[in-house]
């Protein structure tokens, strides 16, 4: 019989705060936390609203989100629930919409030439940055060399976009017009220019960020909150409604539910299915996709790791079905390698099956690996992701039906971040992998000399299948290409691919215009209070 066991967490942590603003902000300091209404909708995946009502400008929310910032720089951002965050006070050229459209963003337009040579953006006119300057073509340029590696020298901590190290020069046209030259022919390019332009002359982004987005960075206390307030010169009409949101860091997903039930959380993304189904009468409960790949990622270069027969056994006894029975209420999707169902044209559905569970199998693999008794194994999981806690005691479970002992070790997300990510010191981990809408930026981590293979995976047909697939102009070739890169992962076990999880959502019924986005964003600035606006101190 197969328990779900739930772990309460406490963390008592010492803060300090940081302060900036808007400039010109007409900002308000009250918090809302109430509930008011008792009624409830379940909304589906491409829904745009909560509730049906006239939307009014004004009041604030409090969110919930589950691990802290790991850098208040967009450049320096390494975790997604930190680019969920900075998302509202951020933009790049272009954006995602709700349904996965590119659109411009602070390009009013561009264009991308047939051989894929060359792309060259149009800027809108009149946008300002938080600071009240002007956005000019030095400040895009300056941004896409930070971000691509161009800069000389280049600034420590700044994350390289290891794709768009195929930009070969970029170039001042005119006032509104800036080209990017490529030194290798992509027409896949276009997803990463979504990375945030900031100021080339602002020195305090690691203090007092400043973008071009809805909101204003306010202020952030680490392991607490962030807080923003609304733009007042923000570009797009009638955006946001909101004149402050705050983003409540809680240690893990059982202290959120705590807020929850107490009502001082307006909106929180991560529920498990026995919490949606205990606030249905308080929230407005959502359901659409978290776009994660969840799985139990394997380090392929530690101990009986190593052996791909090993890691086959795993896949053969992960009841991926029983897994998301069990943590998610029946909701998600099974998944058989490292892409998401919803980049439906690059997807291999036919993967999903390849790992049936059969116990059998896997003690047989076992045997041929030199493993016939088992082995012992350690689970790093971040404390904070309960859904991911869960997963993997399930996973503990179903391991030891085939004389393998797999222990859970949690850590904080910090931990994790330095130790798992950074130093591959570890076994296996339980967490979810994000990607921006490109097919490659989910797979080319899984190269051999990625910098961000933490899974230590090495296959030298992946790195020259990925090679041809980000080189070809065909969309029809990256399609194969990325499908046998998706085989061959599978086929080596790089990773025991269990779901891409369904994302429970709990909204105050009194809020409307939540949206979900096929990128792990957290948009506030469709989000509105429905009725009269409220500020609760």
């Amino acid at each position: 019989m197969r328990k779900k066991v739930s772990i309460l967490m406490s963390i008592l942590v010492l803060v300090t705060v940081v302060l900036g603003g808007c400039s010109d902000g007409d900002n308000q300091t009250g918090k809302d936390t109430s509930n008011g209404s008792s009624q409830t909708q379940t909304q589906n995946a491409g829904g745009d609203e909560t509730s049906t009502g006239d939307a009014v400008y004004g009041g604030s929310i409090v969110v919930g989100i589950t691990q802290d910032l790991d850098s208040l720089d967009p450049h320096k951002a390494v975790a997604a629930g930190t680019k969920e965050v900075l998302y509202n006070i951020f933009e790049g050229l272009v954006k995602a919409d709700k349904d996965g459209n590119l659109v411009p963003a602070l390009a009013e337009s561009y264009t991308i030439s047939p051989d894929g040579s060359e792309y060259t953006f149009v800027l809108r006119d009149g946008v300002k940055f938080h600071n009240g300057d002007l956005v000019t073509a030095e400040d895009v340029i300056y941004s896409l060399k930070r971000c691509s590696g161009l800069l000389t020298p280049q600034e420590e901590g700044v994350v390289i976009e290891s794709a768009l190290s195929a930009i070969s020069d970029i170039i001042k046209v005119d006032e509104k017009t800036v080209k990017v030259v490529m030194g290798e022919p992509s027409t896949e390019l276009i997803g990463y220019f979504t990375c945030s332009i900031i100021p080339e002359d602002y020195k305090e982004q690691d203090t007092k960020p400043v973008g071009t987005g809805p909101f204003c960075f306010e202020s952030y206390t680490p392991l607490t909150e962030l807080v923003m307030t609304k733009n007042p010169d923000y570009y797009l009409e009638g955006k946001p409604y909101l004149d402050k949101v705050t983003f409540k860091i809680s240690a893990n997903t059982d202290a959120a539910f705590m807020e929850l039930m107490a009502g001082t959380i307006d909106i929180f993304p991560y529920l498990t299915a026995e919490q949606a189904s205990q606030l249905k009468d308080t929230y407005t409960i959502m359901e659409g996709s978290m776009n994660l790949v969840q799985a139990l990622f394997l380090n392929n270069a530690e101990g009986p790791l190593a052996d791909v027969r090993v890691r086959q056994a795993l896949c053969y006894a992960t009841d991926r079905q029983a897994v998301i029975d069990m943590v998610a209420g029946g909701r998600g999707h099974v998944i058989g390698s490292n892409m998401f169902p919803s980049f439906t044209q690059y997807y291999d559905a036919e993967l999903e099956t390849y790992y049936e569970y059969n116990t059998e199998k896997a003690k047989e693999l076992l045997a041929e690996a030199g493993y016939a008794d088992g082995f012992t194994f350690t689970i790093t999981v971040p404390s904070n992701y309960q859904f991911h806690v869960e997963t993997a005691q399930v996973l503990v479970e179903q391991y030891r039906q085939i004389g393998v002992e797999a222990k859970i070790q949690l850590i904080e997300w910090g931990s994790w971040l330095s130790d798992v990510y950074q130093g591959r010191n570890y076994e296996a981990t339980v967490v979810g992998l994000d990607a921006e809408l490109v097919p490659s930026d989910i797979l080319k981590r899984y190269r051999s000399n990625a910098s961000n293979n933490f899974l230590n995976y090495k296959n030298t047909e992946v790195d020259e299948l990925f090679a041809k697939a980000f080189a070809t102009v065909k969309d029809e070739e990256k399609e194969t290409y990325y499908k046998e890169i998706q085989r061959l992962l599978t086929e080596d076990a790089a990773s025991v691919y269990i779901q891409a999880p369904a994302l429970l959502v709990a909204v105050n019924p009194n809020l409307g215009g939540y949206t979900f986005y096929p990128v792990y964003v957290q948009d506030m600035a469709s989000v509105y209070y429905i009725g009269e606006a409220q500020v609760n101190e």
